[in-house]
């Protein structure tokens, strides 16, 4: 009997030795990517419970008291129990995730295109006389310094400069959305070019690539910006390519000031010549096809990226994507090139996050994100934006804040430790519910605005 209590003290011991080993690894573990990240209030939090962590085990290691066994074995099995209820998959289903719109939107609706309007001009009066009730709310965004004006908040010379070469060079390359279709039609294998398609764009700096058929929603009825405007659009391609590529985070961070829109151009920049590069590859196979890209849309991309099975549309408004959150930027590619499309995933579980995050309407400082539930709007279940708020803001900062997009828990870099915690997000109810509490113990509720990269702070 004594030998047998001796051999299960060992055991418990070696058990305890292993758990508190482990966690303290772990917590060791995340202050360092911490320090890397330069997340120092989430490194010091970590250091602190590495700590705090291994002192119980330290103490029922070295002593020795009646209950001891007992006490031991309620201890680890607390610890066990609460970590399988975590990783457990347990995802009740999300009344109604995936949202079908059920009609189609007007590109001349949108903030960029009523900014485009000039007052006296023809296009002016006819928008406004056939909607005076939204030109008292444009009239707002129209008294402010506007998007990389000198006389915004964040007026930085040098990373405006930057932002403005990026959409000089974007303009230029309008030009080459569509092209002449070379007579030669090459016959193709619908699975095989579509697997090419999805490689080759990730090569040149993609992050992720889907296709989807082309809807009837994705498409504006009307172009609303630039020479073509009010032109009505009549794409007919049967299949769309989507393309996302990652925002830096170190850039996006200090959002909403300068680098963020520095950034932001110089991601529609490069998603943009990947989409023209694959849309001109198409042509060249004897395809129709056409490159939707910053300023020159004809469908919406986000819903695209969405069916395509890339992300979902959070509260923000913005695609979520698995991975980096809503910190990408969108380009797609039209055609009536056969391909094999990828299936429309489920990501009901961030739905369910957003749903109970709302750290992004708790930044934003124009206070445009709702913090109540999804509703129905125009037919469909989502949350409602005030778009109109927050241009005037961009209009008023001189940069497209990005506030949102830098807190959301789902931007965090694209490394083990965090895409395990998106794992466990994806996996289990419980899961997202302590990664929430945790993100906001480890980041802040509201976190401060990150400081300039050193070498855009001259």
């Amino acid at each position: 009997m004594i030998q047998l209590l001796s051999l299960q003290l060992s055991f418990i011991d070696i058990l305890l030795i292993i758990t508190g080993a482990g966690l303290f690894s772990i917590m060791i573990y995340v202050t360092i990517i911490s320090i890397i990240e330069k997340e120092y209030h989430a490194a010091r939090i970590s250091f602190l419970f590495s700590v705090l962590i291994i002192v119980p085990f330290i103490l029922l290691y070295i002593y020795d008291f009646p209950s001891k066994p007992v006490v031991s074995i309620v201890f680890l099995g607390a610890i066990y129990f609460g970590l399988l209820l975590l990783l457990i998959p347990f995802n009740p289903k999300v009344k109604r995730a995936h949202q079908i719109p059920k009609q189609k939107y007007d590109e001349r609706d949108i903030m960029f295109s009523r900014n485009e309007l000039k007052p006296g001009t023809n296009f002016f009066e006819s928008y406004y006389s056939d909607k005076p009730e939204i030109k008292s709310i444009d009239d707002k965004f129209r008294e402010k310094p506007g998007l990389l004006s000198p006389d915004s908040y964040f007026y930085h010379p040098y990373s405006f400069a930057s932002s403005h070469a990026n959409l000089e060079i974007i303009d230029a390359l309008k030009t080459l959305v569509n092209g002449p279709v070379s007579e030669r039609k090459i016959k193709t294998n619908a699975k095989k070019i579509g697997d090419y398609i999805k490689t080759w764009p990730k090569k040149l700096g993609a992050h992720t690539v889907g296709i989807t058929e082309l809807k009837d929603y994705h498409i504006y009825t009307h172009k609303g910006r630039g020479d073509l405007y009010e032109k009505k659009i009549n794409n007919k391609h049967p299949y769309a390519i989507a393309i996302t590529i990652e925002m830096d985070n170190e850039m996006v961070q200090p959002a909403p000031k300068a680098p963020v829109v520095m950034e932001s151009t110089q991601q529609y920049l490069r998603v943009g010549t990947i989409a023209l590069q694959l849309a001109s590859f198409i042509r060249n196979l004897g395809y129709s096809a056409r490159a939707h890209i910053d300023g020159n849309y004809e469908v919406i991309c986000p819903l695209v990226a969405r069916d395509a099975g890339l992300g979902e549309i959070g509260r923000m408004g913005l695609l979520m994507t698995p991975k980096l959150g809503p910190r990408v930027r969108i380009a797609v590619i039209t055609t009536d090139m056969p391909l094999e499309l990828d299936k429309t995933r489920n990501f009901s579980s961030m739905i369910d996050f957003c749903g109970i995050c709302k750290k992004c309407a708790d930044v934003c400082p124009s206070k445009s994100i709702s913090f109540e539930k999804r509703e129905g709007i125009e037919g469909i279940l989502r949350w409602r934006i005030n778009a109109e708020s927050c241009f005037t803001y961009w209009c008023s900062a001189g940069t497209d804040c990005g506030r949102c997009m830098a807190v959301c828990p789902y931007s965090h870099p694209n490394n083990f430790m965090h895409n395990f915690i998106r794992w466990g997000i994806g996996n289990s109810y419980i899961f997202r519910r302590f990664a929430l509490f945790m993100d906001d113990l480890f980041y802040r509720r509201k976190p401060k605005s990150g400081k300039l990269p050193s070498w855009i702070d001259i």
